[in-house]
């Protein structure tokens, strides 16, 4: 047992330098690989998240922008569409006062024309009753001479 302790002993002292060096192998992969692919996974991640941070803010301006061409798109057309309600009705407007004139100018010229109308009747009617008279008296002067048996 004695030899067995003993081989034991010497496989421990010679395991000393391997396991030292597996601690310093150790160490030195925390201290130059660990940490720096750490910090710049960390930066990376860091980096992307804050890219994405940026898009999602820009989005939402474009967004924003997008809302108020609308707000300023549709406003424009109630303005044009208001403006060609009021020239609509300002051309309406013109139309029936035209109209208006158009229809007063036409029953003055109607007045008018009923009155010549009724003034040449007039004047046949008062050169008719003027020559009644004498177409009733050579009426009754062509009818008598011949009902008397004279001559015409």
């Amino acid at each position: 047992m004695q030899e067995i302790i003993q081989q034991l002993a010497q496989l421990l002292l010679s395991a000393i330098p391997t396991a030292l060096l597996f601690i310093v192998l150790v160490i030195s992969y925390q201290i130059l690989i660990q940490g720096p692919l750490t910090s710049t996974l960390a930066r990376r991640r860091a980096l992307t998240e804050g890219a994405m941070e940026d898009a999602k803010k820009a989005i939402a301006q474009a967004e924003a922008k997008s809302a108020e061409y609308a707000e300023r798109l549709r406003q424009s057309r109630a303005d044009a569409f208001k403006v060609r309600e009021q020239r609509i009705k300002q051309w309406s407007a013109e139309r029936d006062t035209a109209l208006d004139a158009a229809r007063k100018s036409a029953g003055e010229r109607v007045r008018e024309a009923a009155a010549a109308i009724e003034e040449e009747t007039a004047s046949a009617r008062r050169t008719i009753q003027a020559s009644v008279a004498d177409l009733a008296n050579q009426a009754v002067r062509a009818v008598l001479p011949a009902a008397a048996g004279g001559s015409r």
